[in-house]
């Protein structure tokens, strides 16, 4: 099974000077990463992420193997983008404290599976209905899903943007890998699953995105999205992927790239 009608956009905001965001589209696989690291290379690890991803496509989307198999594949590449991560920190050690984020979703034969770590979010839009797929890696996060402070509250924590898991190579303790396993969700035609950095969650709520994406068709979507960001003062890079399931595409559709990764 593949997604159609994907539409793709990124943007550096109103603050931001550079783009640490990262994404792939890909009929089999959506993806973002959003760099951390500023000058210290923020926009290097996303890329990596995405590449090192994007390195696994003719696999993922192979008629020879079984979805077990690209299971496996999926969650495997954590670890490798780990080992890139560490190997260019070891090159170039003024990289040291770089990580991204990264979430990915892979179209199966009946469900999407969802690779997750971080704070860049996937949604699932059905019939006009909005379902948060992911959960944040986040310092506030964790406070909500203690009950020390509602999800009101914790939009003007002073550490909402802080995150506690994220892939950094050696640039910190590593993450155990094994604790971020692929979810299933149930995929039904007519489906419209997102994938985006955090600049998008920053500024817009999930029913803000779910009305503007049930508005009108993918692309026109993908533009009301940037722009209400914008208009939100869009204090991040904001990057996002559409894509909608109706069972079938070209498995031979080649890899498009945004953002650093674009680069």
């Amino acid at each position: 099974m593949f997604f159609t009608s994907i539409a793709a956009r990124t943007d550096l905001g109103l603050v931001r000077a550079g783009n640490e965001d990262s994404a792939l589209h890909h009929p089999k696989l959506i993806a973002v990463a959003d760099g951390m690291g500023g000058a210290v290379g923020g926009e290097i690890a996303s890329k990596i992420a995405i590449h090192t991803l994007a390195s696994r496509i003719d696999a993922l989307a192979s008629r020879e193997i079984d979805d077990d198999s690209r299971i496996d594949i999926l969650q495997s590449t954590l670890t490798d983008i780990e080992g890139e991560l560490a190997e260019r920190i070891n090159s170039t050690p003024e990289l040291l404290g770089m990580g991204t984020t990264l979430t990915a979703l892979l179209a199966l034969e009946k469900s999407v599976a969802m690779l997750h770590i971080g704070d860049s979010r996937a949604y699932r839009i059905r019939s006009g209905e909005i379902t948060r797929l992911s959960h944040d890696h986040t310092v506030v996060q964790e406070l909500i899903d203690q009950g020390k402070i509602t999800p009101l509250e914790a939009e003007e924590h002073p550490q909402r943007s802080m995150l506690t898991e994220a892939l950094m190579g050696k640039g910190s303790k590593d993450p155990d890998l094994e604790n971020f396993p692929i979810q299933l969700f149930p995929i039904e035609k007519g489906d419209i699953y997102l994938v985006a950095s955090d600049g998008l969650s920053a500024v817009l709520s999930d029913e803000a995105i779910a009305k503007i994406t049930s508005a009108g068709p993918l692309d026109k979507a993908a533009n009301n999205l940037i722009a209400a960001v914008r208009d939100g003062g869009a204090p991040d890079n904001v990057t996002i992927v559409l894509a909608e399931f109706t069972g079938s595409g070209d498995e031979a559709h080649e890899i498009s790239f945004l953002g650093a990764a674009y680069e």
